[in-house]
């Protein structure tokens, strides 16, 4: 039987995938500190006779490399590992849309959404065993790793959905060591008293924060860095966020894509209903991006396809976007192309671009080149034939092998039985 959360409750430790029930156990095997907060290790005395392990070589780039999911809708104590191409396949509720949801909430607190925003409906995701307390109270778990350059680092929450939304517990930690804890304390106050590595004659620093956003974001305002201890925790913390942030989940809609529309800025939206506008953008920007993207609409596309075009009807007027056909033959406006080929060709311009051409606020500290952005597409192959998911996949594995762009998606059968044969896939195949 599924457990609830339980106010003050930290949050579960990683298993990996299987039908057990959720543990109960910390988010590390490292003792706790005072009330449950950070270890101040004492300094490290001479080695011993063995030599070190060699350490693995760390991502130049913050990725989320594990999604853990404990009494979280149809999910029990799983543990996904995810490469630079993963997808989720399985039949109908066996939690393919659950595992992405759970990796955009989990974005969206890393970029400073609240807990509401976040979990718009928290109560869908609590399995439907979960027994309440004494206090009525119900909840799911969710956490990370996110490696990069200052190592693999994780982040786990425990969240209470009833009878408030709140976060009850959050631990933040690295090589067994906890950096940052939360717990609720009293649940008469809307905050977590939370606990993080000070270091030096300090030791730990604690202070009340809110308990509808996520304490890991909130760290590189309260921690000045003046220690080692907090340069550790900031390190950590910061390549959370950033690996956090750099998260862009795509759903095209064929139906809203169809018609004309204003020049704007040029940043695609979810939805992808400003296509025209970004490949207005993109072919006065970025001639090879552009030509890369023509070059795939060659093979998603039905008959013969030069190239790919925008017409205005006027200057400063409505953009409209058409496939090139040749000197011989009218050019087609994608407003005529079937729900498939439009999906296909934005799909397409998601993996050949990068976040200066997407409508998202990726972390402005770190250069474009420092992050890599990482595409979340739930029916990544709906309404795509055979020819187009395998060039869409082929598309996904050349961006995914340069380390810039990484796709999680959810895809049929169809497209994972192409994608099992596929060197560089990670596939997750979950079970209803």
């Amino acid at each position: 039987m599924l457990r609830a959360v339980s106010a003050g409750e930290g949050p579960a430790s990683s298993a990996p995938a299987s039908s057990a029930p959720a543990s109960s156990a910390p988010a590390s095997s490292a003792p706790a500190g005072p009330a449950g907060g950070p270890i101040v290790p004492p300094q490290a005395g001479p080695g011993g006779s063995g030599l070190p392990a060699e350490p693995a070589q760390p991502h130049r780039r913050p990725v989320v490399t594990e999604l853990r999911l404990s009494a979280f809708g149809h999910h029990r104590s799983a543990a996904f590992p995810l490469g630079p191409v993963t997808l989720f396949a399985g039949p109908s509720g066996s939690g393919k849309s659950q595992a992405l949801a759970a990796y955009e909430s989990l974005a969206g607190l890393g970029s400073g959404a609240t807990l509401e925003e976040a979990f718009p409906d928290p109560r869908a995701r609590i399995p439907d065993l979960a027994v309440p307390d004494a206090q009525r109270r119900r909840g799911f778990r969710l956490g990370c790793t996110v490696d990069g350059p200052a190592g693999p680092v994780r982040l786990d929450l425990a969240v209470q959905a009833e009878p408030t939304v709140r976060i009850v517990g959050e631990r933040l930690t690295q090589d067994g060591q906890v950096l940052l804890a939360t717990a609720l304390r009293d649940p008469g106050r809307r905050s977590v008293q939370a606990s993080w590595l000070t270091g030096g004659a300090i030791g730990v620093t604690r202070a009340p924060l809110p308990d509808d956003r996520l304490g890991t974001a909130l760290l590189p305002l309260r921690v000045a860095g003046s220690t080692a201890g907090q340069r550790q925790v900031l390190a950590a913390a910061e390549q959370v966020v950033v690996a956090l942030r750099s998260v862009f989940p795509c759903d095209p809609r064929p139906d809203r894509m169809r018609a004309a529309v204003p020049p704007g800025e040029g940043r695609l939206l979810g939805d992808c209903t400003n296509l025209a506008d970004v490949l207005r953008r993109t072919r006065h920007e970025c001639g090879t991006r552009h030509a890369l993207l023509a070059a795939a609409a060659r093979t998603g596309c039905a008959g013969s396809v030069t190239g790919l075009d925008v017409r205005a009807a006027a200057a400063g007027g409505p953009v409209t976007a058409v496939l090139d056909r040749g000197p011989a033959r009218p050019a087609t406006e994608l407003a005529r192309l079937g729900a498939g080929e439009l999906r296909f060709l934005a799909l397409a311009l998601v993996l050949l671009t990068g976040p200066g051409v997407l409508a998202m606020d990726p972390a402005a500290e770190l250069l474009s080149a420092q992050q890599a952005l990482t595409v979340l597409a739930d029916g990544f192959d709906r309404g795509l034939d055979r020819r187009q998911s395998a060039e869409l996949l082929r598309l996904a594995l050349l961006s995914g092998s340069r380390g810039h762009i990484r796709l999680v998606a959810a895809v049929g059968e169809e497209t994972a039985a192409t994608a099992r044969r596929l060197p560089g896939v990670a596939m997750v195949d979950l079970r209803a």
